[in-house]
């Protein structure tokens, strides 16, 4: 993460001329002023991401005014400047805030690594930030109050605070990384690192580069020594995820890590030894996957000390409504579009359809329903677009499908036969019983509003819940039906 701009507070015009042409030449943006004063007027228009600055100023001391940059929205890092450096004024700067001390005279070298350094340490509190955001969304995914997760809420209770070994299951889209992130989070080691590899994704012929870093020339393209996950996670906590794809000849190698906590780099000779927590999460049968042959057993054993089976959603009850709502409510505020809940009928099909893709599937119907619903309507079963599940009773609603095929300002609004009002005034049948189109309840369900509205489209269509835009297309698709009431041009 480059620095875009800096701040050189320096009396010194040698130095400060110095400090302005290293910067121009690793092109960063520098401005200099020579007093406290202007540097006040400087902070106060500009943001800066790093401040140069001289201890001895001509109008004041330069660690007071590393108090007030302190206080700026934008705090940035400051850098304390000297010609006549102690071991007391250095660590009188630090515990005041400062992020380095450089004495004068200095080398462009030096400047380098300072700003090296700091770019590398900015990067790392905005990565810190953005994890920290993620987490607190992903804590909605355990809404729930059903047996299963009650049951799994306690599991984790009790695993976190431990070093075990644990071994998350479930299908796929149930949440199984996000709970090994809850273990975590709730651990003693929620303080250091929580590295993931992901064993699918990875080249099988790169994985062992992966788990345990590499040296120098240890193969073609190995330019620099690259330290690996295990050590990354050092002191931490190391996510194996579908660690059920981990190529055979890495799963010996694996297990003496798991056992001996330690390691060689490929193609080094030095051995690593690390204190790393395991949580490894799998979509399959394991024990299948022994039994044929295609994972050692001795591994899945030390895998499998402390095993969390995360339920299937569709095993979970009334969670599926409680997530909908969790998964709506944070849509909405996504896409910044105001929607009313869920209406009966959605309601309805969302507890009968089965979730063979579980939360994830749900997350992303949901999403897909609130870009779908006008805004201030409630979320139809249409726009979910769940599939008919036979034997499944739904409210009326579920006419919203005659809607489906409506330009832009009719998607996603409730179909013309599910307006409560005028249900009574629908026959659904012909003089002969027979059953009547959807083109017919259509048209029938429109003359009945307009007539309740004697012809005024504006409230007939304030009646049927749709835009007066689409009831102005229906009309057109319909030509004549309005004459049989008369009705207002709106």
């Amino acid at each position: 993460m480059s620095f875009e701009k800096i701040l050189i507070i320096e009396d010194d015009p040698v130095v400060r001329n110095l400090l302005k042409e290293i910067f121009a030449r690793r092109k960063v943006a520098a401005k200099a002023v020579e007093s406290l004063a202007q540097a006040e007027e400087a902070v106060t228009k500009e943001a800066f991401d790093m401040v140069m600055l001289d201890i001895r100023l001509p109008d004041g001391d330069g660690q007071h005014f590393l108090e007030r940059l302190a206080t700026l929205p934008d705090r940035p890092i400051v850098v304390m400047v000297t010609g006549f450096g102690s071991i007391e004024s250095a660590v009188s700067c630090m515990r005041a805030g400062a992020f380095d001390y450089i004495l004068k005279p200095f080398t462009p070298g030096q400047i380098d690594v300072i700003l090296g350094k700091g770019q590398a340490y900015r990067q790392l509190l905005q990565v810190n930030r953005l994890l920290s955001n993620q987490s607190a969304e992903d804590d909605g995914m355990l809404v729930g109050r059903s047996p299963a997760m009650l049951r799994l809420r306690q599991l984790i209770e009790r695993v976190a605070p431990t070093d075990a070994t644990v071994l998350v299951t479930g299908e796929n889209g149930t949440g199984k990384e996000m709970i090994a992130h809850e273990i975590y989070r709730r651990s003693p080691r929620r303080q250091n690192p929580f590295i993931k590899v992901n064993c699918a994704a990875i080249s099988e012929n790169l994985i062992e580069s992966e788990f345990f870093g590499h040296e120098r020339g240890a193969f073609t393209g190995a330019t620099e020594r690259r330290e690996g996950r295990f050590e990354l996670a050092n002191q931490g906590t190391l996510l194996l995820d579908e660690v059920s794809e981990i190529p055979a000849n890495l799963q010996a190698k694996l297990l003496r890590v798991l056992q001996e906590r330690e390691f060689e780099r490929v193609g080094g000779n030095r051995t690593i030894k690390v204190n790393v927590r395991i949580i490894a999460t799998s979509n399959r049968d394991l024990l299948a996957h022994v039994e044929q042959g295609a994972f050692r057993q001795d591994l899945y054993y030390r895998l499998n000390v402390f095993p969390v089976h995360v339920p299937a959603l569709r095993e979970r009850g009334d969670d599926i409504l409680l997530l909908a709502d969790h998964f709506l409510g944070r849509a909405a505020r996504r896409f910044g579009i105001r929607v009313a809940g869920f209406s009966p009928s959605a309601r309805s099909a969302l507890m009968g359809y089965r979730w063979p893709g579980n939360v994830r599937e749900l997350q992303n119907t949901i999403e897909r329903a609130v870009i779908l619903t006008e805004p201030g309507r409630t979320v139809s079963a249409s726009a979910l677009g769940l599939p008919f599940v036979p034997g499944l009773e739904l409210p009326p609603e579920t006419g919203a499908h005659f809607n489906e095929g409506a330009d832009a300002a009719g998607v996603g609004e409730p179909g013309l036969a599910e307006t409560a009002e005028i249900s009574s005034s629908v026959s659904v049948t012909d003089a002969n019983g027979a059953v009547l189109t959807i083109a017919e309840l259509e048209k029938q369900a429109i003359l009945a509003a307009l007539r309740q509205t004697a012809g005024n489209r504006t409230k007939a269509a304030e009646v049927l819940g749709i835009s007066i835009r689409t009831l102005r297309n229906k009309l057109q698709e319909y030509r004549g039906i309005d004459d049989l009431v008369g009705a207002d041009s709106e």
